[in-house]
């Protein structure tokens, strides 16, 4: 970066003009920056994404580094780059302006902005401060902040300690103070209820549970709300589908014929864990080893742990003819790699599959040292059922291996007859439950190779299992997938408990404190409130890593509570809401939109777990791709379930899902991203499965208000939509719809019948209801109704 050809006795001649320039050029900005420059949040980001290619261990250019503070403040062949305390002196500065005569840095990339260059100069200035913690070492990568162990900073002391409900204010309030910010009022009694509502169970509130809590004047009013929504069964829904983003869960196999498999029951498994509120540790051994994990009271490992494995059968199978088996068993073992770094370390692992990483210290040689834990895993479907049913599977399988090798003989009669017996035993099977798992390969071990450029035909190297060395290391003599699984959720590992919790509060505020909350490296963006972030990790271990203690204290605190409304001086001073000086606004998930439909319509299936479903959806949508699948519609509560148990084709999502930025369960996801499309708005409008809500909200509020009073039923239907009672211009705007919707229809008996479908109330005018049922498709599509303020 910092290519230099004048020797230092041209430097000095030049330096009084340099210094004329850096004065009117640098110290303006540098001047403006009146608050101490943080190396770890302000600096190091700005050489990581723009210095360190060329000027980091692997690449010295002119031998200068800026990746560790020791060689970064001895400078390169030109002498010192870095002068603290003094930026005019420091070429830094020079080049960075590009002043001088020499080329502006960085070379081929676009110039820093005039805040970065201010940035750089006034922390110079202000003593070029490069903590220990951030200060990297003198060799080939640098120590990010993130492969440090946390340790738990003092709580910071606040101007206003009575807005403090728990540790994370003072965190957040003394951030705020330091920038001159104000935190928000709390968010009204029928606001806070909805979002803790919603975000600990993906259900709205009834009205009956907002009247009850608006009249409870005890102390710890929101506190017994808290503790109910964590109690209730549907927590474990809510928060296991966030799980399941991360663990790719479908109901097919992918790939072009994204055949249906069935693997629900491990879906089931993840919402129990939460519902027991598993520890993390406990959580992570059985999904990545439960086939090695025995029962405190059995020697083998139990249904349920064998059932957690399937966290790793969620890969794509390609089912097509002439495929190579293996090419695609190393890519499930690929993706089962790269899916481990991501979901708990954070890390882009996969990006040294075929070359080491480029930017975070992690060699192509350590990757598959990961890749030999899950080498050796088997695929096996797991029956369930009665010792019949085991039997037979077990027969199953016997068969199967039997004649594997006499694919070719199909004359011989011995092999006839096992082959009759085999077709007959398998429809008898058709009816047994089954699910997908993985199990240690018995006999001889396959071996693990670098794979040469990510090619599984050029075995390089052989390997053992091993965990990257820019981590505290694995000590097994021989490690397992229990081991690994162990020392992810170890109390010196500096990346799991840090990942998890900043996934946590991500669904809280919308937005990590970590915002690349899938890239802890070097290229990620570093922790807005880092002090926070490495209070919450040991936090999390110190609670003895329990999901709903987590989930209390942040929900507890006054940072979550406050409102969520805009506020002008924000809008300046932090229009992002990085600083969170206010709730985050945000729109519900895809399958949560559906909820809140059904919940509203009084239609909502309470039923807890089960086999997938198929809910209404528009004619074709299985049609697409190389094989047409069945979708037939399911009858009775089972067209009524939540959105989770939507029957879920990787290469053809139910429209709903898809429409609302559903994952497609190819790979990882911990964050869905939100659009905003006028598809989403005709799928609330149009879609037939909510029109049928529209019927049945008309039908509840007609039923639960037969007293005729058209302004106390739009008041109620407002309510069941939104959580709160209309302001005077709703009101009055509401009205105005359903009479405009009742003139429309007096004239249209046969639009209305149709509309109406089988739903209208007993006694009522066809017309009538109609009307009610465009008011109900109105509210439904209202941006209030999809939305957690």
């Amino acid at each position: 970066m910092y290519r230099h050809v004048e020797n230092r006795a041209v430097m000095q001649a030049k330096r009084p003009v340099l210094l004329l320039t850096l004065i009117v050029a640098t110290l303006s900005p540098v001047a403006a920056l009146a608050q101490e420059v943080d190396f770890a949040r302000d600096v190091q980001p700005i050489f990581l994404a723009n210095c360190y290619e060329c000027h980091g261990g692997r690449k010295a250019k002119s031998g200068l580094r800026l990746d560790a503070r020791t060689p970064a403040l001895k400078g390169g062949v030109s002498g010192s780059t870095i002068i603290p305390g003094k930026p005019a002196d420091s070429v830094i500065i020079h080049r960075l302006k590009g002043l001088g005569g020499e080329d502006r840095m960085p070379l081929r990339k676009p110039p820093l902005s005039d805040q970065q260059i201010a940035t750089v100069a006034a922390w110079i200035e202000q003593g070029a401060k490069w903590p220990d913690s951030a200060a990297g070492a003198d060799q080939s990568m640098p120590t990010h902040w993130s492969f440090i162990k946390p340790t738990r900073p003092a709580e910071p002391a606040v101007k206003n300690p009575s807005w403090v409900r728990n540790p994370i204010d003072k965190f957040i309030l003394a951030r705020l103070e330091q920038e001159g910010i104000l935190p928000s009022p709390e968010a009204s009694k029928e606001t806070l209820l909805r979002r803790l509502s919603l975000d600990l169970t993906g259900l709205p509130p009834t009205p009956a549970e907002v009247d009850a809590f608006l009249v409870d004047a005890s102390a710890d009013a929101y506190e017994k709300q808290v503790e109910r929504l964590l109690a209730s069964p549907h927590y474990g829904e809510r928060w296991g589908r966030h799980w399941l983003d991360a663990a790719r869960y479908a109901d097919s196999n992918g790939y072009s014929h994204d055949n249906p498999r069935s693997i629900w029951k491990y879906r089931d498994w993840v919402i129990d864990a939460f519902n027991r509120d598993m520890p993390f540790d406990r959580f992570t051994a059985e999904q990545l080893a439960g086939d090695l994990l025995p029962d405190p009271a059995s020697p083998a490992p139990t249904l349920e742990q064998k059932i957690a494995t399937g966290f790793h059968r969620n890969t794509q199978f390609n089912t097509e003819g002439g495929i190579d088996a293996e090419q695609f068993r190393v890519e499930a073992v690929i993706d089962r790699v790269n899916t481990t770094g991501t979901v708990w370390l954070g890390l882009t692992v996969g990006c040294a599959q075929c070359h080491n990483h480029k930017f975070d210290p992690i060699a192509q040689k350590e990757y598959y040292r990961l890749f030999a834990f899950f080498n050796n895993c088997e695929e096996p479907e797991l029956r369930f059922g009665t010792p019949e049913d085991e039997a037979r599977g077990r027969r199953i399988d016997q068969l199967e291996a039997e004649l594997q090798p006499f694919a070719s003989n199909p004359d011989d009669a011995a092999i006839k007859a096992k082959r009759a017996e085999l077709a007959k035993l398998r429809r008898q099977e058709k009816g047994v439950l089954t699910t997908l798992v993985v199990e240690e390969r018995k006999g001889t071990p396959r071996k693990t190779t670098v794979l040469i450029k990510g090619d599984f035909t050029r075995p390089g190297e052989p390997v053992t299992p091993g965990v990257p060395s820019v981590l505290p290391p694995l000590t097994a003599e021989k490690p397992t997938r229990l081991d690994l699984a162990r020392w992810l959720t170890s109390e010196e590992n500096p990346l799991t408990a840090r990942v998890i919790v900043n996934r946590i509060w991500q669904q809280y505020f919308g937005r990590g404190l970590v915002e690349t909350e899938n890239d802890f490296g070097t290229q990620g963006t570093p922790p807005t409130h880092p002090e926070l972030l490495d209070w919450l990790a040991p936090e999390f271990q110190a609670r003895g890593r329990s999901f709903k203690q987590m989930h209390r204290l942040i929900v507890t605190s006054a940072t979550y509570r406050q409102s969520s409304a805009a506020r002008p001086d924000l809008a300046v001073k932090d229009p992002t809401n990085k600083l969170l000086a206010r709730q985050s606004r945000t729109r519900l998930e895809a399958e949560v939109v559906r909820d809140v439909a059904l919940a509203a319509g009084g239609l909502l299936s309470g039923k807890i777990g089960g086999p997938s479903v198929f809910p209404p959806q528009p004619e074709g949508v299985t049609s697409v791709g190389q094989v047409k699948h069945d979708w037939k519609v399911s009858s009775g509560e089972d067209r009524y379930r939540r959105g989770m148990y939507t029957f879920f084709f990787r290469n053809s999502l139910h429209p709903l899902l898809g429409a609302f930025d559903a994952p497609d369960a190819t790979s990882a996801c911990t964050r869905r991203l939100r659009s905003n499309t006028p598809l989403q708005a005709l799928t609330l409008l149009n879609d037939e499965a909510f029109v049928e809500f529209a019927q049945g909200l008309a039908a509840r509020v007609l039923r639960d208000r037969p007293d005729g009073d058209d302004a106390a039923r739009l008041e109620y239907a407002f309510r069941l939509c939104t959580g709160r009672m209309p302001g005077d211009d709703e009101r009055r705007a509401l009205g105005e719809l359903l009479a405009s919707q009742v003139a429309s229809f007096a004239g249209a008996p046969e639009e209305a019948k149709t509309l109406c479908g089988d739903r209208c109330p007993k006694g009522f005018e066809p017309q009538r209801f109609a009307a009610w049922v465009m008011a109900s498709r109105v509210l439904l599509n209202l941006d209030e109704t999809i939305t957690r303020e």
